[in-house]
């Protein structure tokens, strides 16, 4: 294949059925260069002819490992420390002041990406809750940054997102060979547990939760996807738990079982 451009629309069309199926991901037309692009490189590894080689390649079940190579390829995984900040305002003030005690207070991170998003709730959590039991569950679809995320170890441009407070108490600063990055506390790294789930599958024995983060992936997601993920997440949440999602998403239309608390914050009805 001389191209990355040489993907063809029925080509392009099997990868957007086959990420539907995986992850509930939608595609549009807009997203055949980023596909092409992103999957090049693995028809050029495997010294395929086209595309369509590479597809049933993946479909084979004997090749599980590069099909999750291919779902990596293709989620998209952006995040940062304390992004979208008045959730974590909201968490503080609101949801920590009013939680039960005696009761290990309990996270789910579930679209945690490269582990940014639980590492910011286990500072606050550390931070706010003392001797207070408390537990973060992270998990992705993309078992790439599942790696990152458990390392724990970021490029020290990253430190700037972090309030220094946090940054001087739960962070170490990388010497020798990891000058300029950052390492999350061991501390902090243990109390957060990762594992691979897919939020359009049956969801493994998770428990229940006090507030569950889903943010920044609905917006990938078809009417029908959210209306399921959403049902699958209600029995999750404790009778008095929050459901938290980006600020450029909402329930409307999709869900009647949560009561809006404040803007992209929710509580079970």
């Amino acid at each position: 294949m001389d191209s990355v451009a040489s993907i063809t629309s029925k080509e392009f069309g099997l990868f957007r059925d086959f990420i539907y199926a995986q992850a509930g991901i939608t595609l549009s037309d807009v997203k055949k260069p980023l596909v092409s692009g992103r999957l090049a490189k693995r028809v050029h590894f495997h010294r395929l002819r086209s595309f369509n080689e590479y597809f049933k390649l993946i479909s084979d079940p004997a090749n599980t490992g590069e099909k999750q190579i291919a779902i990596d390829l293709l989620t998209t995984n952006e995040t940062h420390f304390f992004r979208e900040p008045k959730h974590f305002d909201f968490l503080k003030n609101v949801i920590l002041q009013k939680r039960a005690k005696g009761r290990p207070f309990r996270v789910w991170s579930a679209a945690s990406s490269s582990g940014e998003e639980p590492y910011t709730i286990a500072m606050l959590l550390a931070e706010c809750m003392g001797n207070d039991p408390w537990e973060v569950i992270a998990s992705d679809l993309s078992t790439k940054v599942l790696k990152q995320a458990q390392s724990g170890c970021y490029n020290m441009q990253r430190a700037s997102e972090i309030p220094r407070p946090y940054l001087t108490k739960y962070c170490l600063r990388g010497t020798g060979d990891h000058d300029g990055e950052l390492l999350i506390a061991r501390e902090l790294r243990q109390r957060v547990r990762f594992m691979q789930v897919n939020l359009t599958k049956p969801y493994p024995d998770l428990g229940q939760f006090d507030v569950i983060f889903l943010r920044n992936v609905m917006i990938y997601f078809d009417v029908q996807t959210k209306k399921q993920i959403t049902d699958q997440i209600y029995p999750l949440l404790r009778e008095d738990g929050y459901f938290i999602i980006s600020h450029s998403e909402s329930l409307n239309g999709v869900s009647d079982k949560y009561s809006a608390e404040a803007p992209s914050i929710y509580k079970k009805k």
